[in-house]
């Protein structure tokens, strides 16, 4: 797909963080927007994860900064770059991402998994700020950060996801996507925005649900077997065995409530409830867990299942990540805008890192780039050599 793209990702990239309004005066901008933008998005891939680490990087990368914006006055000092971030509005910068990654990977991602994340050590307890809560969209088959909302805490996830599903379809990420989401999003408001920008939704059914739960798990436990679609994987791994059975009804016409009047769905356009049940057999004892969800098209079990197990590559493969290589849970980033700003910075490097062709790890490949400006460049650019 680069091949055949006009502009190079590196082009892209500046032309998106040039089309940024600047709040500043302009005659007084020593440091314009595109070159700090540029400079913390290099100094992230780089294996930087603070701002005195990324100056110290840009001082020592100035020629290599040079081949891409003029940096006249060089780099700033880490207490203006960090009163230049803070200051960045994240909504615009949000926007910016968003428009970038839809230009860049313009394959619309056909599963899209959608969870929150606080950044433990963003609190400031002095000024009464809790801690930095993001729910980010994750194109799970490519590895792909989407998007991300920022919101007050994990209870005010539902408030943010129509927001976040919004800014998407503005993207053209939604059209045709299945998204899955956890039970926090179990309800009519949220599936009827993600079918009403051409989207499918898969919503897990918990307790908080419990009338819903209830009635599934009833469906389930007197259904015919006949009138079921089963799926059936077995996994054995370090003395484990696994047997996971994907179970799925296409028969929703008694799912109906009369709260309005008679016949009215509880949700709009739901066409299919799954149950999958996992049994676990370890030392020769045995667990089984089920769990239920809804489904807005009549798919077939196998790929209910991939989606459902899919759905949590959006904690190992994003949260994790950005805990563990990205060091994003100790950042202790906690005015103004700072950490949301950062956040963005990270998804920003982490897509770009996650380009390279080799068999680096990802932290590798962030330290490689540290010293290698010619890695760091075709990070930037295309894939790694």
């Amino acid at each position: 797909m680069e091949a055949l793209c006009e502009k190079p990702r590196l082009r892209r990239l500046l032309d998106h963080f040039s089309a940024m309004t600047d709040p500043r005066e302009q005659w007084r901008v020593a440091y314009p927007l595109p070159e700090v933008l540029l400079l913390v998005v290099c100094g992230t891939i780089a294996s930087c994860d603070d701002y005195d680490d990324i100056v110290d990087w840009g001082e020592a990368h100035l020629a290599f900064l040079r081949r891409f914006l003029p940096y006249h006055h060089g780099v700033p000092c880490a207490d203006w770059l960090r009163t230049l971030m803070n200051r960045v509005d994240p909504e615009v910068f949000s926007t910016c991402f968003m428009s970038w990654v839809r230009e860049t990977w313009p394959d619309a991602p056909k599963l899209v998994a959608i969870d929150g994340k606080t950044a433990r050590r963003s609190h400031d307890r002095g000024a009464g700020k809790p801690a930095l809560h993001l729910v980010s969209a994750f194109a799970t088959n490519e590895r792909l950060v989407l998007g991300q909302e920022a919101v007050a805490d994990k209870s005010c996830e539902q408030n943010a996801i129509p927001t976040l599903l919004e800014r998407l379809a503005a993207a053209g990420a939604l059209e045709g996507a299945l998204v899955t989401i956890d039970a926090i999003a179990c309800n009519p408001t949220i599936a009827d925005v993600i079918t009403d920008h051409g989207a499918d939704f898969v919503l897990a059914v918990k307790e908080n649900q419990p009338s819903l739960r209830g009635e599934i798990a009833a469906f389930f436990a007197a259904a015919p077997a006949e009138s079921l679609k089963v799926h059936v994987e077995i996994d054995k791994d370090h003395g484990r065995i696994e047997t996971r059975r994907c179970v799925v009804s296409h028969d929703v016409s008694w799912m109906k409530s009369n709260r309005r009047y008679p016949g009215e769905y509880r949700f709009a356009k739901l066409a299919a409830i799954v149950m999958v049940e996992a049994t676990r057999e370890v030392a020769g004892r045995q667990s089984i867990e089920r769990r239920f969800y809804i489904a807005s098209a009549p798919l077939d079990p196998a790929y209910l299942a991939q989606a459902v197990r899919a759905h949590w590559r959006i904690e190992n493969s994003l949260h994790w990540v950005l805990d563990v290589v990205f060091r994003e849970d100790l950042s202790r980033l906690r005015k103004g805008h700072g950490a949301a700003n950062m956040a963005l910075v990270r998804h920003f490097a982490l897509n770009l890192v996650r380009t390279a062709t080799d068999r680096r790890s990802l932290k590798t490949r962030r330290k490689r780039a540290s010293w290698d400006p010619q890695y760091l460049q075709a990070l930037l650019a295309s894939s790694a050599r």
